[in-house]
């Protein structure tokens, strides 16, 4: 930690689960928070269903389960953070046990799971305790990344732009670049290498697009059991035009200037519109609509993107890139195909905000999430 601090790079272990719900991600990142040294191993911990029984009761009235109306709900969620906790913490114990002593890390950075989302009600939530996790696994903690963000009126979200800015730079680009996360939600970062500094006006803007897998991984578990329509296979079946999916909140969403963030259920409006939908059509709906809300974010763009570089799941949807690519006037290529990681992106950019946190310096901005100024956000706990 002392070698962080005077601005040398450490390994630090970052933690990400996503709106999707599928698991932990956990990557070792070596960065003194400007840059990146070098990427280190990597894994992934599935969640297990029965464990997270809790998790879809608290989301369905996530306030009500925060003020704990009855004592019954205080004991739904504080089982459900507690096997965030366990969770996250078993994907540190696996990782670790495969490094060598020149590979522990100083630090982890466990950004919670996000139970909801309201950024226009200044209220975020994430379930799990980083000091829960900081005994855990006997390790110093970086957390609670998004509350200050919200306090400096800010989005809270979302945060891995400045990462997204380091990498721009370390892969030697110098045109305008969009990086599109097809998560649970779906965010973009349009990333201006020839920036100085992730602070420089105009280096960033970042905002969530629409939605992600979320809807269609949702749809497919109802379905079909199955958690993901792998491949975009179902999807490929299907007609996209099956179902109109035109409102006004979409029509105000996507015209909406940035910044802006959403919760994984604020278009869950279109579900019902695809409920009496067969599989495929529905699968097609949903992706098409994915692909059509991302395509939309380049209107924000202060210039046109020389390409898109696709992480998440949704880069593994052969149908959703494909709708993509129909889209955009830009190449549009999955993540690996410049050597960088399309599965633990965000994961790393996590370790790499710790380290950031620990050193005092920005995590977001004004052209990411709309905070009144550049904002380090997040809190380090001891074991």
């Amino acid at each position: 930690m002392l070698e962080l601090l005077a601005g040398k790079p450490v390994w630090v272990l970052g933690l990400m689960s996503g709106t999707s719900m599928d698991g932990v991600d956990a990557a070792l990142v070596k960065t003194d928070g400007e840059t990146v040294e070098t990427f280190g191993p990597t894994a992934f911990a599935a969640y297990e269903r029965v464990a997270l029984r809790d998790l879809p009761v608290v989301m369905e009235d996530p306030l009500r389960h925060r003020k704990g109306a009855r004592e019954a709900d205080q004991e739904t969620l504080a089982r459900a953070e507690a096997e965030v906790v366990r969770l996250h913490a078993r994907a540190v114990v696996d990782l670790l046990a495969e490094l060598g002593a020149d590979e522990m890390p100083a630090l982890v950075a466990f950004p919670g799971q996000t139970v909801a989302h309201y950024p226009e009600k200044q209220w975020t939530w994430q379930l799990g305790s980083g000091s829960a996790l900081a005994r855990a696994v006997n390790r110093p903690v970086v957390w609670d990344f998004r509350s200050e963000d919200i306090v400096e009126g800010g989005q809270g979200a979302p945060l891995a732009p400045v990462f997204h800015f380091a990498m721009a730079k370390r892969l030697g680009l110098t045109e305008p670049v969009a990086f599109l996360n097809v998560g649970g939600v779906a965010n973009v970062t349009w990333v201006d290498p020839r920036a100085e500094t992730p602070e420089t006006p105009g280096a960033l803007i970042a905002f969530d697009t629409g939605p992600g897998n979320a809807l269609l991984n949702d749809w497919m578990q109802r379905k079909t059991g199955q958690p993901v329509d792998l491949g975009g296979a179902m999807a490929a079946q299907g007609d996209p035009g099956a179902v109109e999916v035109d409102s006004n909140f979409v029509a105000d969403f996507l015209a909406k200037p940035p910044p802006k963030s959403l919760d994984r259920n604020e278009f869950a409006t279109l579900m019902r519109r695809v409920e009496g939908l067969d599989t495929a059509d529905g699968a097609a709906v949903l992706t098409a609509f994915t692909a059509r809300c991302a395509a939309a974010a380049a209107v924000h763009f202060p210039s046109p993107a020389s390409g898109w570089l696709v992480c998440g799941g949704g880069r593994k949807n052969a149908t959703m890139m494909a709708g993509l690519a129909r889209r955009l006037a830009a190449p549009v290529e999955p993540l690996e195909a410049v050597g960088l990681d399309g599965d633990m992106l965000e994961a790393q950019a996590f370790a790499y905000l710790a380290a950031r946190v620990v050193r005092g310096l920005p995590t977001s901005f004004p052209g990411t999430t709309g905070a009144s100024g550049p904002v380090c956000g997040g809190r380090l706990t001891g074991p």
